[in-house]
């Protein structure tokens, strides 16, 4: 079996189409079936996809794009696997047009894997505000009155004249004496406003991954031109 060098199919002429014909075509270093119908491009004047009788892989005509595929004298060469004829498009009766063209030409051509960064939120923490009540004893000084009671004595030497039958009366005289006394009442009186306001700081963090490139190696062999 030949390697994988010769001319890309996308390059032949109208005039070379007949020699695709019932090729044996070559996925991976195994034959995968043969070259059946062929779409040819006549905006671009090339071939752009080849349907292959899929002998090997149990389907009657699998459409594959010319990118990437190598004659031989010996078979139709491709730069993948068969495990990419798992899910294709264009399988069977499907008719070739440029919407199912776009979808195998996505499916089949090379792959590599570009990084893409999003970001998501997640909480990574909390602050919590938490009230309680506690108790200390105070002290305070208050000023208090208290009348006193004091008996004053005034010599008096004055005559009462001769009625003097109420002169020796009994008598009782009281005079209420007050006192203050300390009060005691509290009242709620708001000292402080605590609330809690969010912000946002910004950082940029470096992420490392290893992404995935297919690469297509092409041997050329002779007097063979590869574009």
């Amino acid at each position: 079996m030949a390697n994988a060098n010769g001319t890309p199919i996308e390059s032949l002429t109208e005039d070379q189409v007949p020699q695709l014909r019932n090729l044996p075509v070559y996925a991976g270093g195994d034959e995968i079936g043969h070259v059946g119908d062929i779409y040819y491009d006549d905006a671009t004047g090339s071939v752009a996809c080849v349907g292959v009788k899929g002998d090997a892989l149990g389907f009657k005509r699998q459409w594959i794009p010319a990118q990437g595929a190598m004659l031989q004298e010996d078979g139709l060469y491709l730069a993948y696997g068969r495990e990419q004829f798992d899910d294709a498009p264009g399988r069977e009766d499907d008719s070739m047009d440029e919407d199912l063209y776009n979808q195998v030409r996505t499916h089949f051509t090379r792959h590599e894997e570009e990084l893409d960064v999003g970001k998501e939120r997640a909480q990574v923490g909390s602050v919590r505000l938490r009230k309680w009540v506690e108790t200390e004893p105070v002290t305070a000084q208050v000023e208090l009155e208290r009348e006193t009671a004091h008996v004053t004595r005034e010599a008096v030497d004055q005559p009462v004249g001769r009625d003097v039958d109420g002169a020796f009366e009994e008598q009782e005289v009281e005079v209420p004496l007050e006192a203050e006394h300390a009060v005691v009442a509290k009242q709620v009186v708001a000292k402080e406003r605590v609330g809690l306001e969010k912000g946002v700081t910004r950082e940029t963090e470096t992420v490392e991954e290893e992404l995935r490139k297919e690469r297509v190696d092409i041997d050329t062999e002779g007097d063979v031109e590869s574009r």
